[in-house]
C-alpha cells in the first residue's frame, strides 16, 4: 500500500543530476547522517565506496524531490521511573489511558504516577505522585499529602507552562468503600514543580454526584492555552467544564450518552475511555460503550460461565464533536464501528485533529467473544484488527485496516495504537504487536506505521527496544505537548512487572 519510487526510477533520476550535484548531495547526506548520531563512512576510491556515495546521492535527491524519508527509529532513552503495588480497586496507573500522564513543556518532561497506600482499604487507597526527568534521571517532585483517590491523575500543559494535574480526591473517611468525590485541577509551575501548587475548582451548573469512579477525560489546546475536563455521572451523562486562555471557567454543561433504543430494554449507552481533543473552541470526543451486557440471553450464559451477575460490553465506538464548546451543543452521536452482533470487543486508541479540522481515529477491534460462538453464532470467524478512520463534519469519509490477524492463519495481533503527529503534519501510529509471524516465529515488539494523505500507509517498522512496551501513554498534542518528530512513551514493558517506564524515540 506504499506509494514509493521504484529503484529503476530513482536511479534514472539520479543519473540526470547536474555536474557537481552528486558530490554536493553526498556531503549533505553525510552531514545529515552524522547529525542523527551516526558516523559517516570513511571515503576511499574503492568501487564499494563509490557505490555508497552514489546511493547516498540517490537518497538525498529523493528527499530534495519531495519524497519523505522512511521511518528509521533511533532509541534515545529507555528507563524505569517507579514501581507500584496492586491497589486491588479496579484501577491502575494506566486506567485513564484515553488521556495521558506524560507531558512535555519545552525541554522539560513530567510524569504523574499512582502510589498505593498499603494501610488503607479500597477503593480510595491511592494517591497521585509527580515526577520530572532531569540530568540525574527521573526524580520524585511531589506527592499528594492530604487526599486519597482511586484512579491515576491525567495531566496537560501549555508550551511555556504551567503544568496541570487532574485530581479526584474522595470526600469519604478512610475505610469507606465508595462515595462522593471532588474534581480538582492542580496548577504547578513548570520551572519549579516542587513549589506549592494552586488548587482550581471547575465550575458546574449544579452539584453533580461525582464519585471515585470518575472515568474522566482531561485535554488541552496547548497553543490556545485552553483546557477541558469531562467527568462521568453514573450511566446517564458526563459533566464538562471549559477553561479559556484567560484562566476563566467560561462554559460548562452535560454530554448526554447515545440512546440504546435497539436493546431489548432500552437504556442510555454510557461511553468510557474516550480520546478527547481540544483545538480552539472545537472539542472532539471518541469512546467505547461501557454498559452491563444488554442482551438477556448472553448475560445469562455469561453468568453460567463466570458466576457473575454482570459482564460489561465494550463493542460500540461512538464519536461526537462541537465546533465551539462555548456556544454550540455537541452534535448527534456517530457510531463509527460496532461488534454488537457477535459480542466482540472494541477499544479506542487515539484521536488526532488534522490541519483541515478532520478527526483521525484509530482503535482495536476483535470480532467476537469465542465463549459464546458455539451457542449463538457458530458460523462467525474470529479476527483482530487495528482500524483507522477519518471523520469530517460528522461523517466517516475514509476507513483503513492497518493490521489484521484472521482465524486459521498465522497472525500478529496489534494493540494499544497511538498517534504521533509531527510539526509538518506527518502522522505515525505506534502499536504493540504480538503473536505469530508468517515464518512461524513468535512476535513481541513495538511497530511504527506512517499514514499518508489519502489513507495509504507504510510497511511496519520495528522499534528496537530492549523490552517492548505493552501498554502506554504518549506525550500527545491532546495533552498540550508539542507536535514532534520524537516519540515519548510512559508505560509498562514486557518482563518488567508492576513498573512504569519511559522511552524516547527519534522517528527519522
Amino acid at each position: 500500500m506504499n506509494s514509493t519510487l521504484t529503484m529503476s526510477g530513482i536511479v534514472g533520476r539520479a543519473s540526470r543530476l547536474p555536474p557537481g550535484r552528486l558530490a554536493l548531495e553526498s556531503v549533505n547526506a553525510g552531514a545529515t547522517s552524522e547529525k542523527a548520531g551516526e558516523k559517516p563512512a570513511l571515503l576511499s576510491a574503492s568501487p564499494r565506496c563509490a557505490m555508497l556515495l552514489f546511493l547516498t546521492a540517490v537518497f538525498a535527491y529523493a528527499q530534495a524531490a519531495g519524497t519523505p524519508p522512511a521511518l528509521r527509529p533511533l532509541i534515545e532513552a529507555e528507563e524505569d521511573i517507579y514501581s507500584y503495588t496492586n491497589a486491588d480497586n479496579g484501577a491502575g496507573p494506566l486506567w485513564c489511558h484515553g488521556s495521558t500522564c506524560l507531558v512535555r513543556i519545552g525541554v522539560e518532561v513530567f510524569a504523574s504516577g499512582l502510589e498505593t497506600l498499603t494501610n488503607i482499604k479500597p477503593l480510595n487507597n491511592c494517591r497521585w505522585t509527580l515526577y520530572q526527568r532531569g540530568k540525574r534521571g527521573w526524580q520524585l517532585q511531589q506527592v499528594d499529602e492530604t487526599g486519597r483517590t482511586r484512579e491515576p491523575a491525567p495531566m496537560v500543559g501549555f508550551p511555556h507552562g504551567p503544568l496541570f494535574l487532574s485530581a479526584n480526591p474522595t470526600l469519604t473517611p478512610a475505610g469507606t468503600y465508595a462515595g462522593p468525590a471532588r474534581p480538582e485541577i492542580l496548577l504547578f509551575s513548570a520551572r519549579d514543580v516542587k513549589a506549592p501548587f494552586e488548587r482550581l475548582l471547575p465550575i458546574w451548573d449544579d452539584t453533580p454526584s461525582f464519585t471515585e469512579h470518575s472515568y474522566r477525560s482531561f485535554a488541552a489546546d496547548g497553543p490556545g492555552r485552553g483546557l477541558i475536563l469531562l467527568q462521568n455521572i453514573g450511566y446517564t451523562h458526563a459533566e464538562w467544564a471549559f477553561r479559556d486562555k484567560g484562566g476563566n471557567w467560561v462554559a460548562n454543561g452535560q454530554l448526554r450518552w447515545p440512546s440504546g433504543s435497539e436493546y431489548p430494554r432500552p437504556e442510555p449507552v454510557r461511553v468510557c475511555y474516550p480520546n478527547v481533543a481540544l483545538q480552539g473552541g472545537a472539542v472532539h470526543f471518541c469512546g467505547v460503550s461501557d454498559i452491563v451486557e444488554p442482551y438477556p440471553e448472553w448475560r445469562a450464559y455469561k453468568k453460567q460461565l463466570t458466576g457473575n451477575e454482570w459482564d460489561y460490553d465494550f463493542r460500540r465506538l461512538f464519536y461526537t464533536w462541537t465546533p465551539d464548546i462555548k456556544r454550540e451543543r455537541f452534535r448527534d452521536w456517530v457510531e463509527v464501528a460496532s461488534r454488537d452482533k457477535t459480542c466482540g470487543w472494541i477499544m479506542p486508541g487515539d484521536l488526532w485533529l488534522g490541519p483541515d479540522g478532520a478527526a483521525h481515529l484509530v482503535w482495536t477491534e476483535r470480532a467476537l467473544d469465542e465463549r459464546l460462538r458455539a451457542k449463538f453464532f457458530p458460523e462467525a470467524k474470529q479476527s483482530n484488527a487495528i482500524n483507522y478512520a477519518v471523520v469530517r463534519e460528522g461523517k466517516v469519509v475514509l476507513r483503513r485496516t492497518l493490521m489484521l490477524a484472521e482465524e486459521g492463519k498465522p497472525g500478529v495481533i496489534g494493540s494499544c495504537p497511538r498517534f504521533q503527529a509531527t510539526p509538518d503534519n506527518r502522522l505515525v501510529v505506534i502499536c504493540y504487536a504480538s503473536g505469530q509471524g508468517a515464518d512461524g516465529k513468535a512476535v513481541a515488539e513495538n511497530r511504527l506505521v506512517e499514514i499518508h494523505p489519502g489513507g495509504e500507509f507504510s510497511a511496519p517498522v520495528k522499534v528496537p527496544f530492549n523490552k517492548p512496551f505493552t501498554s502506554y501513554f504518549t506525550a500527545t498534542v491532546r495533552g498540550g505537548s508539542p507536535a514532534s518528530k520524537t516519540l515519548e512513551l510512559l508505560g509498562q514493558r514486557q518482563g518488567v512487572p508492576m513498573t512504569m517506564s519511559y522511552a524516547r524515540v527519534r522517528l527519522w
